[in-house]
């Protein structure tokens, strides 16, 4: 079965106008036509922390010099305390016990409603269970830190430990450098010292990092993963990402938890094409997809469409001639038709007619005029979340409530 669109972008180098892109997938029945559409492959979301999705953002003392300043006053922010109305963190991170999963909806929520197929999430490694449990791809194979200051306060392994893990076949990931202060500028010595700077590190923020040691990242094949809106909300600053992409970093993108970052990975493009105007579009869409997919160790299937059939894809409205402008200018709105393993997931309920489907497994709703369907019942989420708190929580990277 084929999605005839007005242009389908295959990846940043291959873009193909007036196409019909080839559907793997068990549910379509026929083929669809979208007029004023622009097909993607679906984003990659590098760094978010699922439970720690609420809102608003939390940060009183802006500007922090750390993060790890940031951490100790979010603890007694009115935000983290009506939270703590659904869900206490008890030390142990275990996502499979009580409320969490909750807060771990509205994370994946907020991911399907931006385009993400796929999201890490930067906790502790939790059981299959966990993995399996969610309509898109939370990646499950990684190794980790919390962060070089406070180490992997999750109650994991030590960070040696958790490199030899990955074997170098998996991404050891880590919040790295994140902050202006002494403490925050060390961390990449330490990093270095540990013998933790590989191929596959990927150091969340880094925002203190020298240009000899972006220069030094290149050189081992490490990855950067910078979330703008996080970084400036919380430190005012961001690490140098024109002279990381000079001398070759592999650069993605990420949200963070909206308790510091984004609302959602749309307000993410458009805040790091705000940042740093001067970069490329097509290049920042790198970062949410051939360079995310590097990074992870995904499979070729992931950040990119394939001529000979996909099982994932994105159909946004077309607001603009140029399909990487495009990205700055749509929202949840647009999303004309998401697919994950064949699967309609979010768009358009016109099209939800076109797949084999129960619609009880959806739940239906308006946004800007437009009828949308999207996958799982969110709403009951919400209602759960409010029997809670005793009042209607409205959440904007939720576009329902």
């Amino acid at each position: 079965m084929k999605i005839l669109v007005d242009d389908i972008v295959f990846d940043s180098h291959h873009i193909e106008k007036k196409g019909k892109i080839k559907i793997k997938s068990d549910f379509l029945k026929d083929d669809i036509h979208i007029p004023d559409s622009v097909a993607y492959p679906p984003f990659i979301n590098s760094h978010d922390h699922l439970v720690g999705n609420w809102y608003p953002r939390t940060g009183d003392n802006r500007p922090y010099a750390s993060s790890d300043i940031w951490i100790e006053d979010m603890k007694y922010s009115k935000p983290y305390l009506e939270r703590n109305k659904v869900w206490i963190n008890d030390g142990k991170f275990d996502l499979c016990k009580g409320n969490a999963y909750l807060l771990t909806s509205l994370g994946i929520y907020k991911n399907i409603f931006s385009g993400c197929n796929v999201v890490q999430d930067h906790v502790s490694k939790q059981n299959d269970k966990y993995y399996e449990s969610f309509p898109i791809f939370v990646i499950k194979d990684y190794a980790q830190c919390h962060s070089i200051s406070v180490g992997n306060w999750w109650g994991d392994k030590t960070a040696e430990e958790e490199m030899e893990d990955s074997q170098g076949k998996m991404p050891f990931i880590l919040h790295l450098a994140e902050g202006t202060d002494k403490k925050a500028k060390e961390d990449f010595t330490k990093l270095k010292k540990r013998n933790l700077l590989r191929h596959n590190t990927v150091m969340v923020h880094a925002i203190a990092l020298t240009e000899e040691e972006i220069k030094e990242t290149a050189e081992v094949g490490a990855s950067i993963c910078w979330c703008p809106e996080s970084n400036e909300f919380l430190i005012g600053k961001s690490i140098d990402v024109p002279a990381s992409l000079k001398y070759g970093v592999n650069v993605l993108l990420g949200t963070d938890s909206t308790q510091s970052g984004s609302i959602n990975f749309f307000h993410e493009i458009r805040a790091a094409h705000k940042m740093f105007p001067q970069i490329p579009l097509h290049v920042i869409f790198d970062m949410f997809t051939v360079n995310a997919q590097k990074a992870m160790f995904l499979n070729e299937s992931f950040g990119r469409l394939s001529e000979n059939g996909n099982e994932d894809i994105l159909v946004l409205d077309k607001l603009s001639k140029d399909p990487f402008e495009n990205l700055i200018k749509v929202d949840s709105s647009d999303v004309v038709l998401q697919l994950y393993k064949g699967k309609p997931i979010f768009g358009n309920y016109k099209y939800l007619k076109h797949f084999d489907i129960d619609e009880n497994e959806y739940f239906i709703f308006d946004l800007n005029g437009i009828k949308k369907f999207v996958i799982g019942h969110p709403e009951k989420t919400i209602e759960t979340i409010d029997s809670y708190l005793g009042y209607h929580k409205k959440f904007p990277f939720i576009p329902f409530t």
